[in-house]
């Protein structure tokens, strides 16, 4: 599989071209920026063969097979579905697009062109959340009762694009798409917004979001995600069931450290998993879909889900959901 790169953003090394070297089934085999010369550097520093001068025209290129879109959050959705119309499978990064309606026509669109379109929630397919996963749904910890998500990291520099609202950002659909993600992961539904609360760096951008869930089951939960705030580091899940709990520690990125912790009743036990990087995972994933027709678990029927209680979160702190940018 031909993957061509739409943009040389900070984290296509880590979530692309590292893993890529290992995978025998993906070749990187262009990338294009907005900046010609950007991409040539890009390029040579990271040993990818050929430069386009624009995203148009690799999408035109008909030796790519696939697009990695890691395009600012208000592009998401725009690109993808241009990727789409050029017959190129797509693995995007998160948050999927700027919102659920906009979420809803890229889903349409991958139906009706029969392509996989997956979005890069790299965490989910690491063996970590797999374990989660299977221990909450063995039933041995009880019922599932209350769900605590939160991503919260220090991002300073406010000319960040993540600040900028034009550009779909903000806390919520940075750090807080992963605690939304994971919280409906744990709880296996889509949960409800209660209430929300946000703290704004500027009019209608947050720099830090809390929001009260409540699951199908009757389940509570809560998120929390900042950019800049007084929790300068937290990256954890605790779920609190009716015969145990586990709590986690930094299951996002868990190659740089991490910790499971799970008591069942009086009993308490520590897991460790893998070092090897979720990116790994995660292509392995891409590449399934692609090549064997394996159904990601990141799918665009669950993107919708998550930019549903993405733009409930906003609506209910009283703020507006965000917009692709025009």
């Amino acid at each position: 599989m031909r993957i061509g790169v739409l943009g040389a953003a900070g984290i296509v090394p880590e979530a692309l071209l590292k893993p890529a070297r290992e995978n025998p089934d993906v070749d990187i085999a262009a990338i294009a920026a907005r900046d010609i010369s950007r991409a040539h550097e890009f390029a040579a520093k990271h040993r990818v063969p050929e430069v386009h001068a624009t995203y148009e025209e690799l999408l035109a290129d008909p030796s790519i097979d696939a697009v990695y879109n890691p395009t600012p959050n208000g592009l998401h959705g725009r690109w993808t579905l241009a990727a789409l119309a050029a017959g190129k499978h797509v693995l995007c990064e998160k948050p999927f697009s700027a919102n659920a309606s906009e979420a809803r026509l890229v889903a349409d669109a991958a139906e009706a062109a029969g392509l996989v379109v997956m979005e890069a929630f790299h965490y989910r397919y690491h063996p970590f959340t797999r374990r989660m996963e299977e221990l909450l749904a063995s039933g041995e910890l009880g019922e599932v009762q209350h769900i605590e998500t939160a991503v919260c990291f220090p991002l300073p520099k406010f000319s960040d694009i993540r600040y900028n609202l034009s550009l779909a950002g903000g806390a919520t659909m940075d750090a807080g798409c992963y605690a939304v993600h994971m919280a409906r992961v744990l709880g296996g539904a889509t949960p409800t917004v209660v209430d929300a609360r946000a703290k704004l760096r500027s009019p209608e951008i947050d720099r830090a979001m809390t929001a009260s869930l409540r699951f199908p089951s009757s389940a509570t939960g809560r998120v929390r995600a900042s950019l800049w705030s007084s929790d300068v580091l937290r990256i954890s899940a605790r779920v609190v069931c009716s015969g145990g709990e586990l709590r986690a520690i930094n299951p996002l990125s868990p190659q740089f450290w991490h910790r499971l912790s799970v008591r069942r009743g009086d009993s308490r036990s520590v897991e460790r998993f893998s070092h090897r990087p979720s990116y790994a995972y995660q292509l392995e994933a891409f590449a399934d879909a692609v090549l064997r027709d394996v159904p990601p678990l990141t799918s665009p029927a669950d993107a919708i889900e998550t930019m549903t209680a993405i733009d409930a979160i906003y609506e209910a702190a009283g703020l507006r959901p965000r917009v692709p940018t025009s």
